[in-house]
């Protein structure tokens, strides 16, 4: 039963995961498991002066970027494997952050595992107007550091990279943590001229379903599916 993030790691390198990570990066279609990760994010940060607000507040109307910052932020994480439109085994990566006085805000992924490009994909946002293209690294210590590289913008006709002045690479970092029984976690999205945009981090426990019998719900698949990887 192999995974997209198997496929993509290979064997050996999928192996020097911690064996919770192993779990949890096994979710996909022939397992039939789904993984929703619940816990507390301790800091939400931004960085990069008042430009960046107008940036990140448009990113989020398409659950792209997260537009606010906060302390002891409730999460959610919900990975469910399904198959979208093209056919091709997707995993969805969608995020719920629950500030005070305001409306939970999303950030969105879904990924599938690309032949062509020889990683995983990961499509941003409502309309996957985004696509990234990420490396999976174990560590030592048995966690787990995704890099994301090339970007690509995809409207319509449209289909452009982008360009290093607006673009922003993510470095995340999952780890298990024995003592408390729980996933640590550290994002950060950083533009590669102006430096960090934003972040966070925090712990989470994880429960497994049976998609099957709970089935994939709609809210989590996108407005719209590219086909272009």
């Amino acid at each position: 039963m192999t995974s997209i993030f198997q496929h993509a790691m290979g064997s050996a390198e999928f192996e020097r995961l911690h064996p919770q990570l192993q779990r949890r990066f096994s979710v996909g279609l022939a397992g039939g498991e789904a993984c929703i990760g619940r816990g507390v994010m301790e800091r939400v940060w931004h960085r990069g002066g008042g430009w960046v607000r107008p940036f990140l507040a448009v990113g989020a109307t398409r659950h792209v970027l997260l537009s606010r910052t906060g302390r002891d932020v409730p999460f959610v994480i919900e990975n469910f494997p399904y198959k979208d439109s093209y056919g091709r085994e997707t995993v969805t990566f969608v995020r719920t952050f629950t500030f005070p006085r305001a409306r939970p805000a999303r950030w969105d992924a879904t990924m599938i595992h690309s032949p062509e490009r020889g990683c995983i994909v990961d499509y941003l946002g409502t309309h996957q107007h985004l696509a990234t293209d990420l490396e999976f690294t174990a560590e030592p210590d048995g966690s787990v550091v995704i890099r994301s590289t090339a970007h690509r913008f995809r409207e319509g006709p449209v289909d452009l990279t982008v360009p290093d002045l607006i673009g922003a690479d993510a470095v995340v970092r999952e780890s298990y943590d024995e003592a408390s029984g729980r996933f640590r976690i550290s994002v950060r999205v950083v533009n590669r001229t102006f430096g960090p945009l934003f972040g966070y981090e925090g712990s989470f426990g994880v429960e497994y379903i049976d998609v099957a019998e709970h089935g994939m719900p709609a809210r989590l698949r996108p407005v719209r599916e590219e086909a272009r990887e």
